[in-house]
């Protein structure tokens, strides 16, 4: 059994805020903040010392990542951020045809590739869905590349991703895992999953600056590195200028100088920390707390737009009607409970740190708004 109040504690933000906001950027527990403050104490005493030891630990964490979604290490780039893991994923895929998307998706996940001038197609949702029939019905001898959302950011739609990479067929899928990775499990071998990519900031709870980027080994092998940088090749101490040897692994496309030591600490930090709790753990509890949430929500004659007619399409985010979000948004800040404004309401995301009482403070400050 886990001890949620133990895991709670070591979120200090839970001791004055009702924080239902890790859509938008999750707090850091003590121990992945003392992860990227070690370092910065580190450079701060002994300067570049300890760089040998930096790269060594930061192999680890690559492992560890690829550990956390059934991949190879040579398939793991870390990054700083979603956006610059879907340009990766756009430099290996940029040949293999039309994009199919969905009308709920975050601008990353399209304007990637129409900036590339390749054209994408939105699957438009239905009632908050995205049906698995609409993206077939789009798949044309034109298009070759599935890229979508895990879960929607706009509402929580959540994709059944064992079931699309089951009917993709040649289209490559590209996934957008930043509302999902660290709290719904991710296993890119049975999803059959082509490329993802992931912020630390969100879900991952380990701070903005960190991230990390998904390339299958077929992919790896069908397309070479856009960008490079002394690190991208076989030996980046050897100091040539005459020759470019430029390794296979998804790190020579991404990691193309010193890298950001604190934010891939964090995040390896928070792996640890994830991965001591149990994804199945962590994702039940967070479902577990979402269906408290809507249920009091609807008692309490709040509209809720996120689609709920499923538990495989539910998420740990929920977006509530209101009339006037920003002030909404405002009001619920002064009494200490956190959420973000969106053009149709509030949303609210329940992770495995919150509990039933900041639910209920929720309610409590919602109320306080129709007054």
């Amino acid at each position: 059994m886990i001890d949620w109040n133990a895991v709670r504690k070591q979120f200090p933000v839970t001791a004055r805020n009702a924080y239902l906001n890790t859509a938008a950027a999750g707090p850091l527990a003590r121990p992945v903040m003392e992860a990227g403050a070690e370092y910065y104490r580190q450079m701060m005493a002994d300067g570049d010392l300890h760089w040998d030891e930096w790269r060594a630990r930061l192999e680890l964490i690559r492992k560890q990542i690829a550990q956390f979604i059934n991949a190879e290490p040579e398939e793991i780039a870390l990054t700083t951020n979603t956006s610059s893991g879907m340009n990766i994923i756009v430099d290996a895929l940029e040949g293999r045809g039309e994009i199919i998307s969905c009308d709920l998706e975050f601008p990353v996940s399209t304007i990637t590739w129409m900036h590339r001038r390749i054209p994408v197609h939105l699957v438009k949702n239905a009632e908050g869905e995205i049906h698995l029939s609409d993206i077939e019905r789009a798949m044309t001898n034109k298009t070759g590349v599935i890229c979508l959302s895990h879960v929607q950011f706009s509402n929580g739609f959540r994709t059944d991703l064992e079931d699309l990479g089951q009917t993709k067929k040649t289209h490559a899928l590209v996934v957008n895992a930043s509302q999902s990775a660290g709290v719904f499990e991710i296993d890119v071998k049975r999803m059959g999953i082509d490329a993802l990519c992931a912020t630390g900031h969100k879900w991952m709870l380990s701070g903005y600056g960190s991230g990390f980027v998904y390339l299958s080994r077929e992919l790896l092998s069908q397309s070479r590195p856009r960008a490079i940088g002394w690190l991208s090749v076989q030996d980046p101490y050897g100091d040539r200028n005459a020759e470019v040897d430029v390794r296979t692994d998804a790190a020579a496309r991404a990691e193309l100088g010193c890298p950001h030591f604190a934010g891939i600490f964090a995040l390896g930090a928070s792996i640890d920390f994830l991965n001591s709790i149990g994804a199945k753990n962590i994702e039940d509890r967070a479902l577990t707390l979402n269906r408290i949430l809507t249920d009091r929500l609807i008692e309490a004659g709040w509209n809720v737009l996120s689609p709920l007619s499923s538990d495989r399409c539910r998420s740990a985010e929920t977006l509530v009607a209101v009339t006037n979000p920003a002030a909404v948004v405002a009001a619920l800040a002064d009494e200490g409970v956190i959420v973000t404004q969106k053009p149709e309401g509030i949303r609210v995301a329940t992770d495995f740190f919150n509990d039933q009482g900041d639910i209920e403070r929720l309610l409590e400050a919602l109320e306080k708004t129709r007054q």
